[in-house]
């Protein structure tokens, strides 16, 4: 999608080890955002990305270690991916799409209904045009990566699908596009999300497993940050809400009123951001001003045992090894 960050460049460092060749694709969707959402606004930043993408090259190029480097760079348009229709952002619009159910309707689906059949419609369409061996996803969007996985699974396509750990700010918040709608109030208070599932976390490493003890231990982070903040004036406060928390088994993203130790869990939320109240003269409000919502996504993976997720991943075809919080 374009707007490259670490979290981009960790995903094609990881394929240039496990590859000859590598083919980034930048390309910003409009079948995955919805009619109101922020398609106009989000970051469209190909000459800095391409930038990157050169000055990354080099260093793969010196690197002797290194088994394969950045082949190509493929920027295709709209027309290009969308020859015959204009795309659709309606849920019942025209269009040939590609819809994984019920996995696409639940979590991210469940806020965003088209969200998911856009993404596995264009990856379809990059698969085709590509044929790629490998393909790289990031952890921080959990379910994309089932998603995706499933499409692989369902229409026998010749890829394997691999998953690289999310990268992260020094203080925890997940590297993001969507980031750069923050602005300095926002970022502070965005960590609530992360401090709030690696709370849940700890409780579950503290022996707790039921729904209601894990959820209790994120939802004290929640109250007491929107307390802090609500005591603060306008001016100088960030308010956000919560879109959902969830604790999923990691084969089916089903919810769970109790973690398996043995099985672990998907532990999983959203929040958003809300537009800045009183900005002040001067203030640094983010692209697209203070008076955009930002909605912000996370996850850790629930284990005891690093070889509980990797089981699992095999089990549903997952690359094994690649899926962890080794980072966290």
């Amino acid at each position: 999608m374009g707007a490259l960050h670490q979290g981009h460049l960790a995903l094609i460092s990881q394929a240039v080890q496990e590859n000859h060749h590598v083919y980034v694709s930048i390309y910003v969707n409009p079948t995955q955002f919805g009619v109101n959402e922020d398609f106009s606004n989000y970051p469209k930043t190909l000459e800095s990305d391409l930038a990157k993408l050169r000055r990354l090259a080099v260093e793969y190029y010196r690197d002797d270690d290194l088994l394969g480097q950045i082949t190509a760079v493929f920027t295709p348009t709209t027309r290009d991916m969308y020859p015959v229709l204009k795309p659709s952002s309606e849920v019942d619009g025209p269009g040939s799409f590609v819809t994984i159910t019920p996995l696409s309707s639940i979590l991210e689906g469940a806020s965003r209904p088209v969200f998911f059949r856009g993404v596995a419609t264009v990856c379809m369409k990059l698969f085709n045009i590509v044929q790629p061996d490998a393909v790289y996803f990031g952890q921080k969007d959990v379910q994309q990566t089932y998603v995706i996985q499933r499409m692989v699974d369902d229409f026998h396509l010749n890829t394997r699908v691999r998953v690289v750990p999310t990268v992260r700010e020094d203080d925890g918040l997940a590297m993001s596009s969507r980031n750069v709608y923050l602005g300095r109030r926002r970022r502070k208070v965005a960590t609530v999300l992360i401090r709030a599932l690696r709370a849940i976390r700890a409780a579950f490493h503290n022996g707790q497993t039921t729904r209601e003890e894990l959820m209790a231990a994120g939802q004290a982070v929640i109250t007491r940050e929107l307390e802090e903040q609500r005591a603060l004036s306008p001016k100088a406060r960030a308010l956000f809400e919560v879109d959902y928390f969830s604790l999923a088994d990691p084969l089916s993203l089903k919810e769970l009123d109790r973690v398996v130790p043995e099985h672990g869990a998907v532990l999983s939320g959203a929040i958003r951001m809300l537009p800045i109240e009183e900005p002040q003269e001067y203030e640094q409000t983010g692209t697209g001003g203070a008076r955009t919502t930002v909605r912000l996504i996370d996850n850790l993976p629930l284990r005891q045992l690093s070889s509980i997720v990797q089981r699992s991943q095999r089990q549903v075809g997952m690359t094994p090894g690649l899926y962890n919080d080794a980072r966290e």
